[in-house]
């Protein structure tokens, strides 16, 4: 999956699309779901151009990784969901149902979430 500079966040980073921030700093920005799967159900995307968490890997800078793991944590901290519990899920390509070709984690948490996967 090549990156779309047209895709969904590459347009809120680019201020084309609002968005409700919760966190942002030089690398990364996270904000809540339009479409939201849980109470707490927020996005935490880097601001660079990465399709997914591999091409993240190989690519970024160890600041951008770095920023990006602690923004995780951060977001989790100030949505005050570190002592209940949350969940983050990062869906790559097509077997995957990845939407946006932008890499992005989802937080998700303030309610039991049920199993990992569903069995087939």
């Amino acid at each position: 999956m090549a990156y779309d500079p047209n895709n969904i966040f590459a347009r809120i980073l680019r201020g084309e699309i609002p968005c409700t921030k919760v966190f942002e700093n030089e690398h990364v920005l996270a904000f809540r779901d339009i479409n939201p799967q849980a109470p707490l159900h927020v996005l935490v995307i880097p601001k660079g151009a990465y399709v997914s968490m591999d091409d993240f890997a190989a690519k970024a800078s160890p600041e951008e990784i770095t920023a990006f793991v602690r923004a995780i944590g951060q977001v989790a901290r100030q949505e005050g969901v570190v002592e209940t519990g949350y969940r983050i899920l990062a869906n790559h390509g097509r077997d995957a149902h990845q939407e946006v070709p932008h890499l992005h984690v989802h937080i998700f948490g303030k309610r039991p979430l049920g199993r990992m996967l569903a069995k087939d």
